[in-house]
């Protein structure tokens, strides 16, 4: 994989393949740009230029031990943008990454955006707070951080096996592979990224992000999201988008993008052709 070499010195490693329109995809924590692999390959398909990166201290990017916050990870988003020189783009995130994209077209604004996707995304605001009393409490982050800590083998196992993607559901067929490439994906990265980045999606604020993006955005969630619960995230910020589109999937876990990649596909695919 090629890489970029970040203002404070990281290699942040990115794939680039294809030659048309360019979508950027920002992954989840704590995986990578693998995790992208059904729609890269899809869209590569398509006719369109696909760029995925790695997250610092994810995947094979460096194992930094700062810098693990919203700014940090727009700008270096900003960089891969800027070195590939992309425009007309559309950026989709998932999760985390759909917080580092709101992030990136606030601060660094819309000019190489034409539309974005967020799926199963953290924003508005995942912790609960005086102005977010619907979010999760903050000893739920707490306890991650905790599991993360005494053994992030066995955690990263339990989270993927059960609600990542729903498989802990009566009647959903449990699927080992998935799980393998969600551990194996998970443990190329660095735990400091990873305990770090739990703050970073819940914590952050994106209210202020969402209310400045008018190119058109496409929401994206399904309605049995058991690790970003759709009431306080896509119900949230498809209100606060200018010029936001609510797309709910009945039954759909968080890694939609991966277990119902067929349905995902072709609805971002017919977005981003309108």
């Amino acid at each position: 994989m090629p890489s970029i070499t970040t203002s404070d010195g990281l290699d942040i490693h990115y794939k680039d393949w294809g030659s048309g329109r360019p979508i950027v995809f920002c992954h989840g924590w704590p995986l990578s740009s693998d995790d992208w692999d059904p729609q890269l390959l899809f869209f590569l398909n398509q006719g369109f230029r696909v760029v995925a990166a790695d997250r610092r201290g994810h995947g094979r990017s460096t194992q930094t031990d700062s810098g693990h916050d919203m700014d940090h990870y727009a700008d270096d988003l900003a960089a891969v943008v800027d070195h590939l020189d992309l425009r007309d783009a559309v950026f989709v995130g998932h999760s985390t990454g759909g917080g580092e994209v709101a992030h990136y077209l606030a601060r660094h604004g819309q000019d190489r955006a034409a539309k974005a996707a967020l799926i199963a995304a953290v924003p508005p605001l995942m912790v609960q707070t005086d102005a977010n009393p619907g979010g999760l409490p903050e000893a739920v982050f707490d306890d991650l951080q905790a599991q993360l800590a005494a053994n992030r083998s066995v955690f990263y196992r339990a989270l993927a096996a059960g609600p990542f993607y729903g498989f802990n559901r009566p009647g959903r067929e449990f699927d080992e592979a998935i799980v393998d490439n969600w551990w194996r994906q998970g443990m190329m990265g660095s735990a400091k990224a990873h305990y770090d980045g739990i703050v970073a999606f819940s914590q952050t604020d994106f209210t202020d992000d969402l209310t400045k993006i008018t190119v058109p955005v496409l929401v994206m969630h399904g309605d049995d999201d058991q690790i970003v619960p759709i009431d306080d995230s896509a119900l949230l910020s498809s209100k606060l988008l200018p010029n936001g589109e609510l797309k709910v999937y009945p039954g759909f876990p968080h890694g939609m993008p991966t277990t119902e990649a067929s349905t995902i596909n072709a609805d971002l695919l017919e977005f981003i052709r309108s």
